[in-house]
């Protein structure tokens, strides 16, 4: 298959007039000035990385505006306008071009040169660095605009601690046009999530004494309140806030204690974030706690504004405990656009449903519920299906997308963006292909891609065995659905088997590998989990071991290997989780030891357990898993089954009859 696919990709990089210069790549990896170039630039080779442009520019290599980002992105800091304005002359309406002038703009933004910037900044089409965004905004306040709005956007949009941000904060304060407030908050809420850095360089926007005691407060957050907590000014308040909330990290019950005393010391809207962010670390904890402290939170404040986080946290604590008031209180209080997520909307009109039992405007809320739900209920996602399911609807398939016409199919395959993303990921560069792919399918001459052209493109990738680039293009479709691109199914034969041999739903193995690896055989995770299943070395040879099958490190990500250990590790955790697929997944992606603890407490429903699952990685991985799987059942099936009988009805601790846990299951 792999010698068709570098013959097809030779033909479309012809078609595409991309060159002459298509070398198939594995067979000449030495030679390729490409490959050479990204070694060079990545070894700070600058003059390899001269010579490799050099060769690939005289091949008239269809990819040599990578080797010129390279080289040029590698001499930045000593670069002038004018060599940049001619690379973005070189390879215009490129994804090259945007990202040097990404690169670019940061240059200029360290160089203070703010009348290049000015120039650049309209000309830069992705728009999604927010460093480049505090620059910008800095820029139109010294033209002289009104930006209190746009700083205070883009200063609480940045989760970074990095230098553009920063003046932007200091200069905008200093100016007046940038509050106190403002920079406090974000001490505020990066102190919550656990960023010292970030928070750090709000407070010292404000002031280098600010900064001082903040640095004093953060090593030792108890020492500080006994010698230096107080209220006496705003400044002394909200650093006394902050120790509490570094202690409610750590210890929420001991950080209750001290707010017992604290919060009458504190101003209303302090006492009520530090209670907050104790109810949120008790959220995270699973205690039972944490609904009443926010409920303390609440008591006395005159105004809330709250992170939307952790309204997300208190609306979680409050489904554990069945307080369906307070569940809406939290939902109402996020912001118009965390309130729109449908999370919200479908927990909101649970909560509405549980409410007009005791209400006498029961009719009402009923019916706001069910507006709610039949909101996403035609939505192909997690909580859109229990929506539908909410409303007595069975679950289905919506109708297939007319076929691709030649047309629609030839004119992806001329596309030069698309070519070369293809050949990238062939060669080897995955993520400069990825970047690539997706940089074209928003970037045509018309704007982002119609739900057509997302097809075709997805057919393409398809057709060369790019399963991820045919799944998320697919996947960015709005009015059509196509199930067999959204949701493939590589090497079924062998898939099926295997999970059926060991007495595995095969839909649930496969939403398992599409969400784990999207079928990118090499793929290799940051914490290096490889192979379709993403297995780590330490669970494969431990597997590997308890089956009885022979292992060297280097099968790991071998096809057959990584599906029959995967396969075999997800059994053993499904069972050591009493069958249910919503702790199976849960144990696959963070490991068995946390799902049991998890799994403490009351009895809950088990939308409810998946909720409230701690990390954000592992809650979305579980909910899309078992979505995932509906589908692939139907296209096992031929029919959509119900997502609910596949959550199970609920979670709870380990019953006294069930075996007892695989004490050694890694």
């Amino acid at each position: 298959m792999k010698s068709v696919y570098r013959r097809t990709l030779a033909a479309l990089v012809a078609a595409a007039g991309l060159g002459l210069a298509f070398v198939p790549p594995v067979a000449h990896a030495q030679a390729d000035p490409i490959l050479e170039a990204r070694d060079a630039w990545q070894r700070r080779d600058a003059k390899r990385l001269a010579a490799a442009k050099a060769a690939a520019v005289a091949r008239s290599h269809p990819l040599a505006m990578w080797a010129d980002y390279w080289e040029l992105n590698s001499r930045l800091p000593v670069a002038t306008q004018e060599e940049l304005s001619a690379f973005f002359a070189r390879w215009p309406d490129t994804y090259v071009e945007d990202r040097l002038r990404n690169d670019w703009l940061l240059e200029l933004g360290r160089r203070q040169d703010w009348v290049n910037f000015a120039a650049e900044f309209p000309r830069f089409r992705m728009q999604d660095d927010r460093e480049v965004a505090c620059y910008a905004v800095l820029v139109r306040h010294q033209a002289g605009d009104d930006v209190r709005e746009a700083a205070r956007r883009a200063w609480m949009a940045q989760t970074a601690a990095d230098q553009g941000c920063r003046q932007m904060a200091s200069t905008l304060h200093q100016a007046g046009r940038l509050a106190a407030a403002d920079l406090w908050r974000k001490a505020r809420v990066m102190a919550d999530l656990g960023r010292r850095a970030q928070a750090q360089q709000a407070v010292a926007a404000i002031g280098p004494e600010a900064a001082q005691r903040f640095d004093e407060m953060y090593e030792s957050p108890v020492r500080y309140l006994a010698r230096r907590g107080g209220s006496g000014n705003r400044t002394d308040a909200e650093l006394t806030t902050l120790a509490l909330v570094r202690l409610a990290a750590a210890d929420p019950e001991g950080a209750a204690v001290q707010l017992e005393a604290w919060s009458k010391r504190l101003p209303a809207d302090l006492a009520s974030w530090a209670w907050a962010s104790a109810g949120r670390q008790a959220a995270l904890r699973l205690l039972p706690q944490a609904p009443d402290y926010f409920q303390r939170a609440v008591k006395g404040a005159d105004e809330i504004s709250w992170a939307d986080d952790t309204l997300g946290w208190k609306a979680r604590a409050a489904l554990r405990a069945g307080r369906w008031q307070q569940v809406t209180q939290a939902i109402n209080a996020m912001s118009q656009a965390e309130q729109a997520e449908p999370t919200w909307i479908y927990w909101k009109a649970r909560a509405l449903q549980a409410v007009a039992r005791d209400s006498q405007d029961a009719e009402k809320l009923r019916l706001e519920a069910a507006q709610l739900l039949d909101s996403i209920a035609g939505q192909q996602h997690f909580y859109g299906k229990l929506a539908a399911e909410e409303l007595g609807r069975t679950l289905a398939l919506p109708a297939r997308p007319a076929p691709l016409t030649d047309e629609e199919k030839e004119r992806v395959r001329r596309n030069p963006g698309l070519i070369r993303a293809l050949q990238l990921i062939e060669m080897g560069l995955r993520s400069e292909g990825v970047r690539e792919w997706n940089w074209t399918l928003n970037f045509t001459s018309q704007g982002r891609m119609s739900d057509r052209e997302l097809l075709a493109a997805a057919d393409l990738a398809c057709e060369h065995e790019v399963w991820d680039r045919c799944i998320n293009t697919s996947d960015r479709t709005q009015a059509e659905f196509d199930i067999e691109q959204r949701f493939p199914m590589p090497f079924r034969r062998d898939v099926v088997a295997r999970a059926r041999e060991i007495g595995l739903d095969p839909a649930y193995v496969y939403g398992l590998i599409r969400q784990e690896s999207r079928f990118v055989m090499d793929a290799r995770s940051h914490v290096g989990a490889s192979g379709l299943m993403q297995l780590m070395p330490a669970t494969a040879r431990w597997t590997a071991r308890k089956i009885g099958m022979p292992f060297t490190p280097s099968q790991i990500t071998d096809r057959d290997t990584n599906i029959a250990l995967g396969t075999s590790y997800l059994k053993l955790v499904l069972d050591d989780m009493g069958g249910s697929q919503a702790m199976g997944a849960a144990a696959y992606n963070a490991g068995p030891a946390r799902p049991r603890r998890w799994r403490d407490g009351p009895l809950l429903e088990a939308a409810i357990w998946v909720e409230n699952i701690p990390f954000t990685e592992t809650r979305d991985y579980v909910k899309r898993v078992l979505s995932n799987a509906t589908y692939y059942a139907a296209r096992l099936n031929g029919r959509m089954p119900s997502l609910k009988e596949r959550l199970g009805r609920t979670i709870g601790p380990r019953p006294p009859d069930a075996p007892l846990p695989e004490a050694d299951l890694p």
